[in-house]
């Protein structure tokens, strides 16, 4: 899992950290860390909720707050089983490697390129199926699970810092000239997430916007 890999003499270096980077270790760390944990306590959580909800089907879940934002209505729909078994399943799994990959990184143990690529890839699965079931949700079931919420801001987040990193660290390698366009992103790091959630919000804000101005 973890290695220290010998470069060749023609390879690009990824194993070293520039100190002008905008994305630091610490940084990087924290938020793999921080996201892991609270991606996987929600995705445990929603598994404890379903199966509170299999054994009794009358039970209302704690996140079942209005007709808007509703567990229930959710987990009772095909899209929360879209790989055949609850969806939550995949983030129980998945999470603690995440929550791993942070601490490493923290503790100062440089992962191997193969490593970063395969989170690299399993958080473009990830952001795919989160902007999937946000579109399920918000335009097909018309109700919105808290818990699930919470999983998809936490993949954005991890997504966008494990890919601001990857590209940073050469992980991702580009052309030499594309450097100065990826480092003026990478100090740019907080508004990408930020701008990405902040869209997504204002979708949800217009798709309900006849349920929120009732409360307001």
């Amino acid at each position: 899992m973890f290695s220290t890999t010998v470069t060749r003499p023609d390879a690009v270096d990824d194993t070293g950290p520039d100190e002008a980077s905008a994305i630091s270790d610490r940084l990087a760390g924290w938020v793999l860390t921080i996201g892991g944990l609270l991606g996987g306590g929600s995705a445990f959580v929603l598994i404890v909720e379903k199966i509170a909800l299999l054994r009794d089907p009358g039970y209302t879940p704690s996140c079942s707050i209005n007709p808007i934002l509703s567990c229930g209505s959710v987990m009772n729909t095909w899209q929360a089983e879209v790989l055949g078994f609850p969806n939550p399943l995949l983030g129980v799994a998945v999470f603690p490697l995440v929550v791993a990959t942070g601490v490493a990184v923290l503790g100062g143990i440089r992962l191997s390129r193969w490593w970063w690529l395969g989170m690299q890839a399993g958080t473009v699965f990830g952001i795919g199926m989160v902007h999937w079931l946000f579109v399920q949700s918000v335009y097909r079931i018309g109700a919105l699970c808290p818990y699930c919420m919470v999983v998809w801001v936490v993949t954005i987040i991890v997504f966008s810092y494990t890919t601001l990193y990857n590209l940073d660290r050469g992980h991702l390698r580009l052309p030499a000239s594309w450097r100065p366009t990826v480092t003026a992103i990478t100090r740019l790091h907080t508004a990408i997430p930020v701008a990405w959630l902040l869209i997504l919000t204002l979708l949800v804000g217009e798709a309900f916007w006849t349920y929120w101005r009732t409360v307001l």
